[in-house]
């Protein structure tokens, strides 16, 4: 495809968009969610289908010399489909929130002035790897009443293509326009830059993938973008703790998945706690392969670890996401220090305290300036589908509008509705 008939291409699915968020923001509730049981339905009843297409994306990926944690990322497992069509069917019996009106409030004049929650319109979503992303922002798209168009990662073409075809199925048996979610079938780079200049037909771009495509969009775009950067994700052990729920936590906090933005990638723990909690955790990461990138303080307790991974952290350490069986390591005075390392070094993504102080858990979650602020939970909670939302289009760690996980809330605005008798402004 040369670049004119990319930029034909983009403009027909930006129209197209345009036209089917007309449709489907007036669309009733029980015809949407219609449109997720049957796409919940058919996901369950291709998973050998959807597999088979998911092959040639994971043999390419393998081929191309793709690392391991992001072909780990492409697998559209039975498992990760089953997470799919619950997602779907949870949306499905959630209240629909468009219409709604807030806040309806008398004023002096004898009007009445409130807030309806309205559908953003189109939104235009960019994402990397992960193929069960295309199900997440096409269901939620549908139940916010909105029109999407979605470009995934090239190494998930195949996948891709498979899934759209059966929302596009399920969006027709609901009596629903096709074109309310559409996949951009190209995978040249042009077609990102088209998608991300069409202020006519798209209202926001979601991107979602690495560092350099979001600072990528958030530099060419000219409609406004929702994005979070990265994870460097903090869990805080705290003097007082119960020390084997943070060793519990600890664990899964880093170890359960390494791919995800919400595994934690810094450990900071009081001082008060460190000699007894260190060797604790150390043997569990070193059993489990997991490098330790550690202060001196807390290096100096870890040395005592049989087969533990040791390496002298660096400045760097303390920002990295690593996505990888590493982990950095710091030694801390207490809930303050902690807090201070937080705001100047995490992403603002997601970090947890783990405590048995009050007044520690109620400081944490007022003063870390993050999207989601935990106390006593692993941060692989940070997710719409934990939080209840059905799905999620994506984490932000912006400030306005959207934060943390991007549900059907995130995907909606609100404008102001103003009831009146005939009263006039003098």
């Amino acid at each position: 495809m040369n670049a004119l008939n990319v930029a034909e291409y983009t403009h027909t699915l930006g129209f197209q968009a345009k036209t089917a968020s007309a449709l489907m923001a007036k669309a009733p509730a029980a015809i949407k969610n219609k449109a997720l049981k049957a796409l919940a339905r058919l996901l369950r009843e291709n998973v050998d289908a959807l597999q088979v297409d998911n092959a040639r994306d994971l043999e390419r990926a393998r081929a191309a010399g793709l690392a391991e944690p992001m072909v780990d990322r492409l697998k559209l497992s039975p498992k990760v489909l089953q997470t799919c069509a619950e997602g779907c069917e949870q949306l499905a019996a959630m209240p629909d929130i468009i219409g709604e009106i807030l806040g309806m409030k008398q004023q002096p004049s004898g009007i009445r002035v409130g807030q309806m929650r309205v559908p953003i319109g189109v939104f235009g979503m960019i994402y990397e790897s992960r193929p069960n992303v295309t199900i997440e922002a096409a269901s939620l798209s549908i139940k916010s009443g909105n029109a999407c168009i979605l470009r995934g990662g090239s190494e998930a073409i195949d996948s891709n293509k498979a899934l759209a075809k059966l929302v596009q199925q399920a969006l027709a048996d609901a009596g629903l326009p096709q074109d309310a979610v559409q996949l951009v079938q190209t995978t040249d780079r042009e077609a990102v830059g088209q998608l991300i200049a069409m202020p006519q037909f798209v209202d926001v771009i979601i991107p979602r993938g690495g560092k350099g495509l979001i600072e990528r969009i958030s530099r060419d775009a000219k409609v406004p973008v929702i994005k979070h950067l990265d994870g460097n994700c903090h869990t805080y052990v705290d003097d007082p703790c119960d020390m084997a729920m943070a060793v519990k936590v600890a664990d899964n906090a880093k170890t359960n998945k390494y791919s995800p933005c919400n595994a934690s990638e810094g450990l900071l723990v009081a001082r008060g706690v460190a000699a007894e909690f260190l060797p604790k955790i150390g043997a569990v990461y070193a059993a489990k392969g997991v490098e330790m990138r550690g202060c001196p303080e807390s290096l100096a307790i870890l040395q005592s670890v049989p087969g533990a991974q040791l390496v002298a952290a660096t400045e760097q350490d303390w920002s990295e996401e690593y996505l990888a069986p590493i982990i950095s390591v710091k030694v801390v005075a207490g809930v303050d220090e902690a807090i201070a390392h937080i705001n100047q070094y995490s992403s603002h993504h997601t970090d947890a305290i783990l405590t048995t102080h009050h007044v520690h858990a109620q400081q944490f979650l007022r003063e870390v300036d993050s999207a989601s602020v935990m106390v006593n939970a692993s941060t692989r909670f940070a997710d719409g589908f934990e939080y209840g939302l059905g799905a999620e289009i994506g984490i932000s760690t912006d400030k306005f509008h959207a934060r943390g996980p991007v549900g059907l809330e995130g995907l909606t605005s609100l404008k102001y509705v103003v009831l009146g008798e005939g009263e006039i402004r003098v």
